[in-house]
């Protein structure tokens, strides 16, 4: 996997950089895949339901209104999500387990953490573009992940 600098540095502009700066939280430090998406606030039904199904090394882009009131993802779900080949989360939000998380083999990067659990009603979408630090995810575009940030790329990176 080449690192973020380094396509930053070789693609110039066809890479977008994520400003937000998360925290890693799961056992990789750097993953990547085709992105899909999440849109959800204080609620994690559908980001369950997502990830319970095959992740085929796609990461998983969730816009949680950068809220940390609450956890959408704690160490359950996400070894759901490593166990079905989901190669990373990125959460606009918080997480919980923080301790369990770090032994899983997922990258997870969020905003921090709170131990509050979400709520539970289904409210909402799946597969529409989220947009956060000032960069669109859409899905089937490429993610990169490392201890330098996050970078989308239209296509996988070449080499």
């Amino acid at each position: 996997m080449r690192s973020t600098a380094d396509l930053a540095d070789d693609q110039g502009d066809a890479v977008r950089s994520c400003e937000t700066q998360f925290r890693s939280f799961g056992g990789r430090q750097a993953f990547e895949g085709r992105i899909s998406t999440v849109r959800c606030f204080e609620d994690n039904v559908v980001l369950r339901a997502v990830l319970e199904q095959p992740g085929q090394g796609r990461v998983l882009v969730v816009d949680g209104g950068a809220s940390s009131r609450v956890a959408l993802l704690g160490d359950r779900l996400a070894g759901l999500a490593a166990a079905a080949g989901w190669e990373g989360i990125v959460i606009n939000g918080a997480v919980r387990d923080v301790a369990a998380l770090a032994m899983l083999d997922i990258g997870v990067k969020a905003l921090g953490s709170n131990p509050r659990r979400s709520s539970k009603t289904g409210a909402g979408g799946t597969d529409v573009g989220v947009t956060f630090g000032d960069i669109t995810f859409a899905p089937g575009e490429h993610l990169v992940a490392d201890d330098d940030g996050i970078v989308v790329l239209e296509h996988p990176p070449k080499g």
